[in-house]
C-alpha cells in the first residue's frame, strides 16, 4: 500500500497517482497531475487526464490509463474501480471511505472553517458621501464587503473592516446651501425624516435649483457650458466650500451638524443591513495625508511638475497616460487623499499583510493608477492591494441618478423586503401559530435574506438586475428557498428527540446519501475557493446545490423508519450536518436561517 500525509481527496489521490507513476515508469520528472470531479454523466468520483503523461509512458491513452487505473485499484484501499472514457480515467472511491468522511466531518468543530493563518487583511466597504443615504448600489457593495471579510475569517485570517466616509468636498455643500436656502431650520426631530434622508432631500433640492437658473442663463443667450459655470447658486456652494476649507466657524458648524444627521441614519441603516465595521477613516482627515508623500515622490522623480504647478506622474510606460496628483493650487485630489490614507492605515495597523478595496468597476482604472503609485513611491505591500471591483446594480427602468432623486433608497427597499416576506408568509399560513412579535422576527429575517441572497449568488463582477419579486420566491435558487430547508431539518431534529449518534459500520448508503456526504465533504474547498476569489457567490451557490441534494433525498428516502432504526439514526444526523452547514455558509454571506418557517 502506498501512503500520504494530505488530508483533503483530491490530494490524496494526486499524491497517490504520483506514487503509482513512479511504481511503473520508475523515478522522472512528472507533469503536474490533472485531476478534476468526474462529470455526472460518467461513473466515478474523480478523474485523471492521462495526455500530459503520454511522453513518459510511451502508450497511447486507454493502455496508460489502464495501467495506471489497475495498478491504483489494486495498492489504494478507497479506490474501488476505475473506468476509462475515451482516454480518461475516471476512479471510484469505496462506500467506506465517504461513511468515514461522514464520521470526521461529524465529529470535526467547525466543520469547513479554517484555523488561524497568521495572515492580517483589511477590508474596505460601504464608504458613504454624507449628503446622501444609502442606496441599492451599497447594498451590493455593502454585501459584498462584509460576506467577503467574514469568508476570510472563516478561511483563517484576521480581517479588520473599515470605511471612510466623503464627509467633505462639493457635493456636500450642496446639501448644506440648499438647507440654509429652502429648509427653515428643519432638522430629524421637527420633520421625523431620518437624517441621511433629509440631507439627500436637500441635495435633490439644490439640483432642482441649479436646474432652473441654467435654463434662466441660457434663455439670455449663454451656452450651456457658461451656464454650468456661472449659476449663482453653484458658485455660493463653491464659495461656502472655500469657507469651509479656511474652517469658518457659522459654515464648519453647520456642517458638522447634517454630517451628524448622516451619520445617525448610517448607523441605522447598517444595523438593519447588518453589517459591521472595526475602524473608520473620515475624508476630511485624510484629504490631506497625501500631499507630504507628493513632495518626497518630486525629489524622488517619481512625479513631475508643469509650468502652471501642478503635479503629475507619468504613466505611459505602464500603458496608461499621465495622472494629476495635485492640481496648480496646490490643493489635492482624490488621488492624493487615497496614496495617503493607503500609507496611514498601513502605519496604524504594520501587520496588515493586503488591503482589499471593495469598490464598483467604475473606478477600475483609479484603482490601478493608484497601485502603481505606491509600488513607484516604494512600499512593497502596494503589490498586495487588490480592487474588489463588482458591476452595478440595474433596475428596469434604468440607471439610478441622486441628485435626481430617482435612486432606489436602501431603506425603503430593505423595509419593503420585509413586508413582502411578511405577506407571503400570511399567504402561505407559515405564520398562523407564532406570536405578532414571532411573526415580525421572521419576515425581517426572511426578507433580509432574500435580497442578500440574491445579490450575493451573482458573480461579483457581473452586473445585476434586481428582481424583488423573484428574491422572495419560496421556490428556485432563493434565499427563502434554502432558509426553509433550514426549517425543515430543524423540525426532523426535534421530532427525532434530538438524536445524532449514527453507527457509521452498519449504514446502508444509498445513492442520494452518497451525493449529499461527498457535497459535505467539499465544504472546506468550497470555503477556501470563495477566499481565493473573493467571491460570497460560491457559498451561495453551494449551499443551493446541497439543498437541492438534500430535498431530492429527502423526498424519496424516508427518514424515519421503525424497522430500521440505525437508519434512522443515520438520516437525522447526516440531516443535522447538512443543516449546520447550510447555517454557517448562510451566516458568512450575512444570512439567517430560522429553526421554525
Amino acid at each position: 500500500m502506498y501512503k500520504t500525509t494530505e488530508m483533503n481527496i483530491e490530494n490524496k489521490i494526486s499524491e497517490y497517482v504520483a506514487q503509482v507513476l513512479v511504481t511503473l515508469f520508475g523515478e522522472q520528472e512528472f507533469p503536474e497531475v490533472q485531476l478534476q470531479k468526474t462529470r455526472k454523466e460518467f461513473t466515478g468520483d474523480y478523474t485523471l487526464n492521462v495526455f500530459p503523461l503520454l511522453k513518459i509512458t510511451r502508450k497511447n491513452p486507454m493502455d496508460t490509463a489502464a495501467l495506471i487505473g489497475t495498478e491504483m485499484v489494486n495498492s489504494v484501499d478507497f479506490i474501488e474501480s476505475y473506468e476509462i472514457v475515451k482516454g480518461f480515467l475516471n476512479l471510484k472511491i469505496t462506500p467506506d471511505y465517504w461513511l468515514n468522511a461522514f464520521k470526521e466531518i461529524t465529529n470535526t468543530a467547525n466543520f469547513g472553517f479554517a484555523s488561524n493563518s497568521g495572515k492580517t487583511i483589511m477590508v474596505e466597504y460601504s464608504s458613504p458621501n454624507t449628503n446622501k443615504p444609502l442606496h441599492l448600489g451599497h447594498l451590493r457593495n455593502n454585501f459584498l464587503g462584509y460576506a467577503v471579510a467574514e469568508i476570510l475569517k472563516a478561511n483563517g485570517h484576521k480581517v479588520i473592516k473599515t470605511q471612510i466616509i466623503n464627509d467633505r468636498g462639493i457635493h456636500i455643500c450642496k446639501s448644506m446651501l440648499a438647507w440654509q436656502l429652502f429648509g427653515d431650520g428643519e432638522t430629524p426631530e421637527s420633520s421625523g425624516i431620518k437624517g441621511d434622508h433629509l440631507v439627500g432631500k436637500y441635495y435633490v433640492k439644490f439640483d432642482q435649483e441649479y436646474k432652473k437658473e441654467m435654463a434662466a442663463l441660457l434663455a439670455t443667450g449663454k451656452t450651456e457650458e457658461e451656464a454650468k459655470k456661472e449659476a449663482p447658486i453653484l458658485l455660493s456652494a463653491q464659495s461656502m466650500l472655500k469657507q469651509w476649507e479656511a474652517k469658518d466657524p457659522e459654515v464648519y458648524a453647520l456642517w458638522e451638524t447634517m454630517n451628524q444627521w448622516c451619520y445617525d441614519g448610517f448607523t441605522t441603516t447598517y444595523a438593519s443591513m447588518g453589517v459591521d465595521f472595526n475602524t473608520l477613516y473620515y475624508e476630511s482627515e485624510t484629504y490631506l495625508y497625501g500631499k507630504d508623500f507628493v513632495s518626497e515622490g518630486l525629489e524622488k522623480g517619481v512625479f513631475y511638475k508643469k509650468e502652471d504647478g501642478s503635479v503629475w506622474i507619468d504613466l505611459t510606460e505602464d500603458g496608461l497616460d499621465h495622472k494629476l496628483v495635485l492640481r496648480s493650487d496646490g490643493t489635492a485630489v482624490y488621488m492624493t487623499q487615497d496614496i495617503g490614507t493607503a500609507i496611514q492605515r498601513y502605519k496604524d495597523f504594520p501587520d496588515i499583510n493586503q488591503l482589499i478595496y471593495t469598490v464598483g468597476n467604475e473606478q477600475d482604472y483609479h484603482f490601478q493608477v493608484l497601485f502603481l503609485i505606491l509600488n513607484k513611491l516604494g512600499f512593497d505591500w502596494a503589490k498586495e492591494c487588490y480592487h474588489l471591483s463588482y458591476g452595478m446594480v440595474e433596475l428596469p427602468e434604468g440607471k439610478m441618478k441622486s441628485r435626481e432623486g430617482t435612486v432606489v433608497d436602501a431603506d425603503d427597499l430593505m423595509k419593503g423586503m420585509v413586508d413582502d416576506a411578511f405577506k407571503a408568509s400570511e399567504l402561505h399560513g407559515h405564520v398562523s401559530e407564532q406570536s405578532k412579535e414571532e411573526q415580525i422576527a421572521l419576515a425581517d429575517m426572511i426578507g433580509k435574506g432574500a435580497l442578500k441572497y440574491f445579490i450575493l449568488k451573482v458573480d461579483p463582477k457581473k452586473k445585476m438586475m434586481f428582481d424583488p419579486s423573484a428574491s422572495i420566491d419560496l421556490n428556485g435558487n432563493t434565499g427563502p428557498f434554502i432558509q426553509y430547508a433550514h426549517a425543515r431539518i430543524q423540525s426532523i431534529i426535534a421530532r427525532a428527540e434530538g438524536v445524532h449518534s449514527v453507527s457509521i459500520e452498519s449504514a446502508k448508503l444509498t445513492d442520494k446519501e452518497l451525493d449529499i456526504i461527498k457535497m459535505l465533504n467539499d465544504y472546506p474547498m468550497v470555503i477556501k475557493e470563495a477566499g481565493l476569489n473573493f467571491s460570497p457567490a460560491n457559498i451561495a451557490n453551494y449551499v443551493y446545490d446541497l439543498v437541492k441534494a438534500y430535498n431530492s433525498f429527502y423526498q424519496s428516502t424516508p427518514i424515519f423508519n421503525e424497522e430500521e432504526e440505525k437508519q434512522t439514526q443515520f438520516r437525522v444526523s447526516l440531516s443535522a450536518e447538512v443543516g449546520k452547514v447550510i447555517k454557517t455558509g448562510m451566516s458568512l454571506l450575512g444570512v439567517q436561517v430560522p429553526n421554525k418557517m
